[in-house]
Formats: structure tokens, C-alpha cells, sequence
């Protein structure tokens, strides 16, 4: 729902900001004073093409932006995007073009395309009227809406139908894998031979490159190895010649302490902890001995150790990063050649199952197309009969629902289904695009609207002079159907009828005033008298009159009644 319509700087319009609420809205002022241009700043928001021509005399940008409430149902589609939505549930959504015709798009500060801007605006509001973001216009929607329409028992069909239209998919795409042109095939079972070989032969064993390369360390440095280890076994235990040890050293500290320890517990513990150290350091130098007498510097050892990592590491580079990664691409490799070895056998099986897919799904698409020709034989009553409440009794209206097996299956089986339209007696059946009256376009798309009210997700409806051309008795009709479409959705309506505008629960007046000689556009949401001085003049005119004062009253009444 459309919370705040900001605008800055769009034809006569300087800066506006408007609130708008839950249910009914509408805008009513004299011609000129700037209604089409709210519409049209509500379009360029919503990703319409925009015209330069558009923005304000002496301005070099113009600046649209809009906050809407209650959009949680389009998480998939922002995150999709990119677009991280709010807990609360809001969008904020604006729009820059400058006189240069750069775009700058965002929503919830997020930069977008103009394109995706569109996306996004197709589901938040349909603008029915002079104007192409009506949901209605694409045919693509009426099947959707059909099926939403024909309710549960259709759309648990479509549930198994898609069940199976994934499988079938999953199927095609192994087939494709499996065959192929033959050459392509033996260049695929050679190629896997190869790589199988290339790492069966060279008997990987997980852990290995981390041992090897220690051990290639080891090597690398034999001679600082054996050099440290000497002269720490020289440091602990001496030589002949040598001054005294640190072993020598530190038996000389314990025969001195042991000569004091009866007299204190403490020396006692002094000395017990000595005698540890020199039997602790005595073992310290056999295994520094050990150590040093067993290294050697072995050249062929080495070379075939690098030989080995280097080898490893090949592997690594086409296969994975780690051994375990090469060893699990191997098996994959195995069973990959395996199945194209025994592809023939596999094929076969696919093919079969793929025919009894595709015999279940044209079984479904054969109860979705007689389910959605009855629900078609409903809708049209539906419409007929709020066509003919509209001063529209001539008009026809149908269902097009066309079986197209050839086309093969879509994510709505193999209908394709089309809202059909003749205004005028005589005259042939037309897409809804074709329509060429604005108004009649606009009557039709309400009577739609109102059959598919409880269906119809998009959650604001904007109608522009859906009134043009009609009674007062049938405006008074056209009310009363935007109030019931209004019970579910935010309804926003320009109009030059009293009838309709007495009805709504919130009624802006546009007018437009001259300040420093420079014509402006004002908004004002009308209550009490200013409400009935403008429903007044939507009835006489200028010139009020008393009869046309007490009307507006009767009319305001009636919808408080």
C-alpha cells in the first residue's frame, strides 16, 4: 500500500508531499490544476518510460519517491535483487532523471535498474488508465489470474502438474548429458580414462604432501640440523678438554645441596628437583645424539621426495586443492564413465520414463484446461453482469483459452488463455490493449477488478478518469464498485464526478496557484464543509447553487449511512 507520494520538480509541480491511506482515495480539481501529473509521477516511480519534457521549467532534475507499507509478500523478489527488506515490512522506492536523461533508481537505498524498478512497480501498484503499467494489458496474466479465479481444486492440479514438470525436466537434462553426437562421446570417455589413470597410478594417500614436504624440509637443512644438535650435545655433556658441562654443572649443585637438605624440607625439595633435571637432561642428550648421529644428507632421497611433491602437486592444480579433493574428483570420474559406458542402457530407461511423465502431464493439462474452461464460463457471468452495472450492457466479453501441445509444457501447462473484449454491439472480440477508449478501458479493468478482488495480489489500484463519458447514475454505480474493490485493496481515483467522489473515504482536492508569477500545484485533503463545497462544485460548477449544495450534503450523507 502506497503510504507517501513524494514529488519535486515535475511540470507545474514544485514540491508535494502526499499522504495517502487504507481504502478509498480520491483526487478531484478543476482541468489543468495538475491530477495526470501525480498519475504520471506515479508511473515514472513505478519504472515507466520518462520524458525530459517532464520536469519542471528551470529545474535540471525532478525527484519522485514513494514509501509503501505491507510489501513482506515480495521478499523473494528484493532478495533476488539484492535488496534486504525491512522487518517492519516497508519499502521506500525513488526515482532522480535529469535533463541529461540519467536515472538514478532505489529502493530501500539500494541502487536498481530502471528495469528492475519496472519489476518491482508491477507489484506494488496497477495504474488503469492512459497509461502502461496496467497488469491487465499483459496477457501473460490472465492465465494466472484465471487459475486464481477457478480456486483450490485447480490449483492442487497445478501443484502435481508441476511436481511433474520439474521431473521431466530433471530427465531432459541427464538425457542431454548422456547422448550427444559420438564423437563428442568417445572424446568424453577418453578424456575420463586418462584423468583416471593419471591419479590411479600415482597411489595417492590422503595426508601425504604435508609428510612430504616436512620431510623435504628436514633435508633442506641437514647441515644446520646436525650443526645444532652437535653443539647442544657438546653444551650439556662436554668433551675432553672441554670446560665443565651444563650436566657437570648441575651435579655439582646437587652434591651441594645435598650436603644442607636434613635441615630444611624445603632444601630437601630443592635438591629432589635437581636430581630430576640431571636425570631428565641426561635423556635429553641421548635423544640429541641420536638425533644427530642419524641425520644425513641423502641427494637421491630428496630428489625423489621434490620429484613426488611436484607430482602431487600437478594433480592438485587440475583435480582439487587438497588430496581428498583429487581422490573424491576419481570417483566421480569413475562413475561419470561408468554411466556413459552403460549410456545406452541408460538412455533407454530415461526415454520410457520420459514418456510416462509426459503422458501423466498431458493428463493433468487435460483437467487444468476443462477446470479453467468452466471457471472461464463463471468469470465471464461475473464480468458481463458488472459490465452491464456500469453502463456498459453491450459489451462482450471472453475467455480465450487456447490448448497449444505443440508449444510443449509450461509452468501453466499447455494453455494459453486471453481477456477478450468487444465494447460495442457488432464489433469483434479485441485483446484488452486494443481498446481504445480510455474510460471504457478503465470500467472494463474495474469490472475485473471487482470479480477478482479477493484474488488479486496487487495491493494499490489507481484508476485515472475512469468516469469519462458516463451518467450520473451509472458514476453513482461506478462508486459503489470502487468501494467494494476498495474493502481489499488501497484504491486511488481521479474524477470529475460527484457521484464517485462522495463515496470515497478520503478526498484530495488538486488545485493549482500562482505565486512570484509561477503557476504551482497544491494538495489538500478535504474534510467537513471543504469537502461539500467541492462536491458541490463537481455537481454546478462554478456557479453553486442551493439545490446543488444540499445534494453534495445528501450525497456525503448517504455514504456516512
Amino acid at each position: 500500500m502506497l503510504i507517501q507520494l513524494d514529488v519535486e520538480n515535475i511540470a507545474i509541480i514544485d514540491k508535494l508531499n502526499i499522504p495517502l491511506f487504507r481504502g478509498f482515495n480520491v483526487l478531484t480539481g478543476e482541468t489543468g490544476a495538475g491530477k495526470s501529473i501525480i498519475i504520471d509521477s506515479l508511473n515514472a516511480l513505478l519504472g515507466s518510460r520518462v520524458s525530459k519534457e517532464l520536469i519542471r521549467a528551470g529545474a535540471d532534475r525532478a525527484f519522485v519517491q514513494g514509501l509503501f507499507s505491507d510489501t513482506a509478500g515480495m521478499n523473494d523478489l528484493l532478495e533476488s535483487f539484492g535488496i534486504e527488506p525491512q522487518e517492519d515490512g516497508t519499502l521506500l522506492v525513488s526515482r532522480i532523471f535529469t535533463e541529461s536523461g540519467k536515472n538514478i533508481c532505489r529502493v530501500n537505498g539500494a541502487m536498481v535498474t530502471v528495469s528492475m524498478l519496472k519489476e518491482i512497480g508491477q507489484r506494488l501498484v496497477d495504474i488503469h488508465g492512459q497509461h502502461d503499467n496496467q497488469s491487465l494489458l499483459r496477457p501473460e496474466t490472465h492465465i494466472e489470474l484465471l487459475d486464481l479465479f477457478a480456486g483450490e481444486k485447480l490449483a492442487e492440479v497445478k501443484k502435481e502438474y508441476r511436481v511433474l514438470l520439474d521431473r521431466l525436466n530433471e530427465l531432459k537434462s541427464k538425457l542431454r548429458s548422456l547422448s550427444g553426437e559420438d564423437k563428442e562421446r568417445e572424446r568424453t570417455i577418453d578424456m575420463l580414462r586418462y584423468q583416471i589413470s593419471e591419479i590411479e597410478s600415482a597411489n595417492l594417500r590422503p595426508g601425504e604432501d604435508d609428510e612430504l614436504r616436512c620431510q623435504s624440509m628436514i633435508l633442506s637443512h641437514t647441515e644446520e640440523i646436525i650443526n645444532s644438535f652437535s653443539q647442544a650435545y657438546q653444551l650439556i655433556r662436554g668433551e675432553d678438554g672441554d670446560e665443565q658441562s651444563a650436566l657437570d654443572k648441575i651435579g655439582l649443585s646437587l652434591d651441594l645441596v645435598r650436603k644442607v637438605e636434613s635441615l630444611d624440607p624445603e632444601y630437601e625439595s630443592i635438591g629432589n628437583a635437581l636430581g630430576e633435571l640431571e636425570e631428565r637432561l641426561v635423556d635429553i642428550s641421548r635423544d640429541i645424539r641420536r638425533i644427530r648421529d642419524r641425520t644425513e644428507y641423502d641427494p637421491n632421497l630428496h630428489r625423489s621426495i621434490e620429484e613426488r611433491i611436484s607430482l602431487i602437486q600437478g594433480l592438485q592444480r587440475k583435480y582439487g586443492e587438497t588430496i581428498n579433493d583429487v581422490l573424491t574428483y576419481l570417483d566421480n570420474a569413475k562413475r561419470r564413465l561408468d554411466e556413459i559406458e552403460r549410456s545406452e542402457e541408460l538412455i533407454l530407461a530415461i526415454k520410457e520414463e520420459i514418456r510416462r511423465v509426459e503422458h501423466d502431464l498431458n493428463e493433468k493439462c487435460a483437467i487444468m484446461n476443462k477446470l479453467r474452461t468452466e471457471a472461464a464460463k463463471r468469470l465471464e457471468q461475473g464480468i458481463l453482469k458488472e459490465l452491464s452495472d456500469l453502463e456498459m450492457p453491450r459489451t462482450q466479453f471472453l475467455v480465450s483459452i487456447v490448448s497449444c501441445p505443440e508449444e510443449g509444457f509450461t509452468e501453466n501447462g499447455t494453455d494459453r488463455a486471453e481477456f477478450l473484449f468487444s465494447p460495442n454491439a457488432g464489433e469483434p472480440l479485441k485483446p484488452l490493449s486494443k481498446i481504445a477508449s480510455g474510460g471504457e478501458m478503465s470500467r472494463c479493468m474495474l469490472a475485473i477488478k471487482t470479480i477478482l478482488a479477493d484474488i488479486d495480489a496487487i495491493p494499490t489500484l489507481v484508476f485515472d478518469e475512469i468516469d469519462t463519458g458516463v451518467s450520473g447514475k451509472a458514476a453513482s454505480r461506478l462508486g459503489e464498485k470502487l468501494r467494494t474493490v476498495a474493502g481489499s485493496h488501497q484504491v486511488i481515483c481521479i474524477t470529475h464526478h460527484a457521484q464517485i467522489a462522495s463515496q470515497a473515504d478520503w478526498h484530495y482536492l488538486i488545485e493549482k496557484k500562482e505565486q512570484e508569477g509561477r503557476t504551482l500545484t497544491r494538495v489538500k485533503l478535504l474534510e467537513g464543509s471543504d469537502r461539500e463545497e467541492e462536491i458541490t462544485r463537481l455537481l454546478s460548477g462554478e456557479h453553486a447553487t442551493e439545490t446543488a449544495r444540499n445534494l453534495a450534503r445528501e450525497l456525503l450523507n448517504q455514504r456516512q449511512g
